[in-house]
């Protein structure tokens, strides 16, 4: 099998990462994408992350129209922080050493990837896919020396459709009395107003 990996707060989840995540599963030919929302990531610690039984449930809410999408709330479920290389690993466990993984990923993280928790030992295990978005040109040559021939092994790269909505944006919105209709499905439109979420 080969499984496609989207990971992240989604505080909350909207349909730039549905629509990026479809892409990609037609794109490379994945079997399904796994969308674990985290519960501490480490770059994210200085700002609040609302609860994760909302983001779980909204990310439930998000995926259940498409067969190919399922949701898992391993990283909720583990203490401390979030790095993605023991996500990584608990999967390979799971789903054997046979099946490939792939970690979704936004250009702008794939120049950072470099600067992740054992960034190595995390690219020489598992495969990367980064989107980058039409026009704009990311210049990848120092992340591709720093991982050497895992990089052109491991790291692939899609230009995915322009869908400039951000989960920021959404949240601010909100406070401020906003729509949010069309940047997140109904489903997640309605919880997020139903439960009084980002006032």
């Amino acid at each position: 099998m080969k499984i496609g990996i989207m990971g992240g707060t989604f505080d909350p989840i909207h349909l730039g990462h549905l629509a990026t995540a479809e892409f990609v599963r037609e794109s490379f030919s994945l079997d399904e994408i796994l969308f674990i929302p985290a519960a501490r990531p480490p770059h994210k610690l200085c700002r609040h992350v609302t609860d994760e039984i909302h983001r779980l449930t909204m990310t439930n809410l998000a995926t259940r129209s498409n067969k190919f999408f399922r949701v898992s709330d391993m990283e909720l479920k583990r203490t401390g922080l979030s790095y993605t290389l023991d996500t990584m690993d608990a999967l390979h466990k799971q789903f054997g050493a046979t099946t490939e993984l792939f970690f979704i990923i936004g250009a702008d993280s794939l120049a950072d990837l470099s600067k992740w928790h054992e960034s190595k030992k995390l690219v020489a295990r598992s495969h990367f896919i980064a989107t980058t978005r039409p026009g704009v040109d990311v210049d990848f040559s120092a992340t591709e020396k720093f991982f050497g021939s895992a990089a052109s092994e491991h790291i692939h790269r899609v230009t995915t459709p322009a869908i400039e909505i951000s989960s920021t944006e959404i949240r601010e919105r909100v406070k401020l009395g906003r729509s949010i209709k069309y940047l997140v499905p109904e489903a997640v439109e309605e919880y997020i107003l139903r439960e009084g979420l980002y006032l």
